[in-house]
């Protein structure tokens, strides 16, 4: 079997953020030719999958800015350096929506942008949530409505567009086929 393996010859960091950084990389390709690839570096994120007692999925309204629109969204954050998935996956439940839980369980980890990213989220299930006495607490640049949806309203959600990203429309595919199984 031929290798499809892409030699990088040459980096050129483009800039470094935040959140992300991109840079530039020559590239020689299985048939001996260059080209250029963009690629974003992201640290990884998690993603919760949080079901109330009666079988509500907490999820959070957010405006996001590259879609100049709310959306609504599961529970998710970005890892910090040296950070655990399954520890970021309780500290963003916990801080996005006020939900403490009794378990989290590693459902699947997945690239959300392999083309030009090295995004990787790893998505948990909360499950045993319990809400604190006190409010979310949210980062500094961070605004969010809590929004607790049955599986019905949150396919609903998904046709009017308002569940529009993928992780949260792979959480709801995931609870609808696992209803389905029952």
């Amino acid at each position: 079997m031929k290798s499809l393996e892409e030699k990088t010859l040459r980096t050129e960091q483009i800039f470094s953020g935040k959140v992300i950084s991109l840079q530039v990389e020559e590239v020689e390709l299985p048939n001996g030719k260059t080209s250029k690839r963009e690629i974003i570096k992201h640290p990884g994120a998690v993603a919760v999958i949080a079901i109330t007692e009666d079988e509500k999925i907490v999820m959070v309204e957010q405006y996001r800015k590259a879609l100049e629109r709310t959306i609504i969204e599961i529970p998710a954050g970005k890892l910090e350096k040296g950070e655990e998935p399954k520890g970021c996956a309780i500290r963003e439940l916990e801080e996005e929506t006020g939900y403490e839980c009794e378990k989290m369980d590693w459902l699947i980890s997945f690239y959300t942008s392999p083309g030009f990213a090295d995004e990787l989220v790893h998505l948990y299930v909360a499950t045993g949530l319990k809400k604190k006495l006190d409010a979310a607490t949210l980062d500094e640049d961070e605004f969010v409505n809590l929004v607790e949806v049955s599986l019905e309203e949150a396919l609903e959600l998904m046709k009017e567009q308002k569940i529009y990203d993928a992780k949260t429309a792979f959480a709801v595919q995931y609870l609808q086929l696992k209803d389905a199984l029952k």
